[in-house]
Parts: structure tokens; C-alpha cells; sequence
């Protein structure tokens, strides 16, 4: 508001009353309020939600920024967000980073001009250092969920992905299986969390992984059918597959049934995340349950908790929720 003042040699008031578009008893010239809106557009001004919403009161709104709509993982995350915020009295404005790599994306591009009580941020920002910044320098209180490889700068609450893969691989190993592979979905800011995690096991349970039984894939449908494919076509193919998402699960089912690999009778699947579709999938997933609904309650508490107490500790920490084994139609023991 400096900037253009000085640009329309104007005062900051009467920036400010221009821009803000409250009605004044000041009256302010037309060709005063033109060139002030001009120099405004010049400087590329665009006004600070968090800036306006310290001169004012709660506005009732906690802001998701997301960073991925097309993962139908987040969909649910954010259904259990607006339910739980809606029973504290709060509703929320939705913001999406696109899953884009641009170090230039800012809070005010991604919530545009829209103040809100708290800020809820649902994925991996690692990739958005500007909008951490902006995060970081505001007054609004910040909880951000599964944030992946994002340093720890808010409080956070994440699920024990380590302990998920391990519950899966033990409940593939107690059937009997030996030969496990595991299909791992490429995650943003190379996340290898479960990738670690089915090493770790391997080497302590089983002795090791097998050459080429860690297949690395995107995200995607495509990705889990053909990375099967590859399973599949080794000299000693697996019995069991565990997966990293129910998203390339769902693509690995598909492979084995065009390939002829039954399921669970000649293959084992096991996913991770428990999406809505994955019990009605033939046969139904074996899978680990994310907590999505503990994570997402746990989280809309602090941030409103913090939104209504400006002297709450806002201190960096990590609250951690066990995903839970379900256990359906896609597993057996190996055939003999």
C-alpha cells in the first residue's frame, strides 16, 4: 500500500479506502480513486488475506490448502476435513497447489483473497518453498497433514507409515509367503518411507529382497498393472505383492487378472490406505487402513484450538496415528 501511495501521490488511508471497497465518510475524488486503482494494477497489487484478517474478527473459515485433487486419496481427506470443521462451526475454503513444482506459488495464489481463522495443509509442500515462507512469516496458525519429506515447521500429524507396511508384509508372511514383492508408487519430493520400510523387513525376516522384487511406478492405474507385468514376468515371480497405495493396487488386480495370475489363489495383493472403492474390487483389497478420520479430527482440533487462543503453543510437533490391517478377499496362503 507504500508503493502505490507514493506511485499515485496519495495517502496510505486513501489507498486503503479505495482498495478495501468499505463505504467512508472521507469522500474521495473519482479521478483520485481511478488513479490509485490504476497504479494498483501497475505494481501488480494483490491484497494480504492474513494481513486484512488481523484488523478484523473471526470469519469462521479454516483454509485446505491440497496438494493433490486428482488422488482420490485426498477426496476422502477432504470430506473428513469439511465434516469435522462443520462441527466445530467452521467452514472451509479449498486451495490446490496442483501438485506442481513452482517455487513461486504464494498462499495469497493459492487461498486467493480469502482470510480465514487457520490454515490446514493436506500432502507434501516440499516443492512450494514460497508458500511455506508465506506460512511461516503469518499470524494465522498452521496444522499440516501427511507433509511426507516437508520439514517439521508446524504441528503436524502424520500416520506411522513404517508400522502399516509391516503389519501388511507380517500378514503376508504368516500365511506362508516367502517371495514378496513390493510395488512402490513414486511420491512427490521422493518420499521412500514404505520403500524403506519393505527393505528393512525383508532383509530381517527374509533374508533380503530379491533381485527385482522392488518395482518403482507412478502414481497411477497404469503404473501398478504394468509394474506386475515385470513382476510377473521373472524367472521366480513373487507369490504376494505388497503396494505402497491402493491407487497402483487397484492397477495391480487388473494386470493379474488379464495376465491370468488369479487372486488370491496364485497371488497375494496387499494395498495401503483403504480408498472407498477398494472394498468393492474383485476380489476386495486386503489393505492398511489409513486413519484418515483420526488424523483429520486430531488436526481440525488443534487448529481450531489455536485459532481461538492467539497464546496456544504453536511450537513444531508430530502426533503419529497407526494405520489399521483390513483384511478382505485378496489374500491367501501361496499355492503349493
Amino acid at each position: 500500500m507504500r508503493d502505490i501511495a507514493a506511485a499515485a501521490a496519495v495517502s496510505q488511508s486513501t489507498v486503503s479506502r479505495v482498495l478495501s471497497g468499505v463505504p467512508t465518510t472521507v469522500r474521495i475524488g473519482a479521478e483520485t480513486r481511478e488513479r490509485v486503482i490504476q497504479a494498483s494494477q501497475r505494481l501488480g497489487y494483490r491484497p494480504n488475506p492474513l494481513a486484512r484478517g488481523l484488523r478484523g474478527a473471526s470469519t469462521n473459515l479454516i483454509g485446505a490448502v491440497v496438494r493433490d485433487f486428482s488422488d482420490p486419496f485426498y477426496s476422502g481427506a477432504v470430506e473428513a476435513l469439511v465434516v469435522e470443521a462443520m462441527a466445530h462451526g467452521y467452514n472451509v475454503v479449498l486451495g490446490h497447489v496442483h501438485g506442481r513444482l513452482d517455487a513461486a506459488t504464494s498462499l495469497t495464489s493459492v487461498l486467493e483473497i480469502r482470510h480465514t481463522d487457520a490454515i490446514v495443509l493436506l500432502g507434501d509442500m516440499g516443492a512450494q518453498p514460497q508458500l511455506l515462507a508465506d506460512l511461516r512469516a503469518s499470524q494465522v496458525p498452521v496444522v499440516a497433514l501427511w507433509q511426507g519429506t516437508s520439514p517439521l515447521e508446524f504441528p503436524t500429524v502424520d500416520a506411522n507409515d513404517r508400522a502399516g507396511i509391516w503389519s501388511g508384509l507380517s500378514h503376508l508372511a504368516s500365511l506362508g509367503h516367502r517371495r514378496i514383492a513390493f510395488v512402490s508408487a513414486v511420491l512427490p519430493n521422493d518420499y521412500r518411507v514404505r520403500d524403506d520400510a519393505y527393505a528393512d523387513f525383508m532383509r530381517e525376516r527374509l533374508g533380503g529382497v530379491p533381485a527385482g522384487y522392488l518395482e518403482r511406478c507412478p502414481n497411477t492405474l497404469a503404473g501398478g498393472d504394468a509394474a506386475l507385468r515385470r513382476l510377473l514376468a521373472l524367472p521366480d515371480p513373487p507369490t504376494a505383492v505388497a503396494t505402497s497405495t491402493d491407487l497402483v493396487a487397484i492397477g495391480v488386480l487388473h494386470a493379474a487378472h488379464s495376465l491370468g495370475a488369479t487372486v488370491p489363489d496364485r497371488l497375494s495383493v496387499v494395498g495401503f490406505d483403504d480408498i472407498l472403492i477398494v472394498s468393492h474390487t474383485v476380489p476386495a483389497l486386503t489393505t492398511l487402513r489409513m486413519p484418515i478420520a483420526e488424523v483429520v479430527g486430531h488436526a481440525v482440533r488443534q487448529a481450531v484450538m489455536l485459532a481461538r487462543d492467539p497464546d496456544a503453543a504453536r511450537e513444531p510437533r508430530l502426533d503419529v496415528f497407526d494405520p489399521v490391517l483390513v483384511v478382505r478377499d485378496s489374500t491367501a496362503p501361496p499355492a503349493s
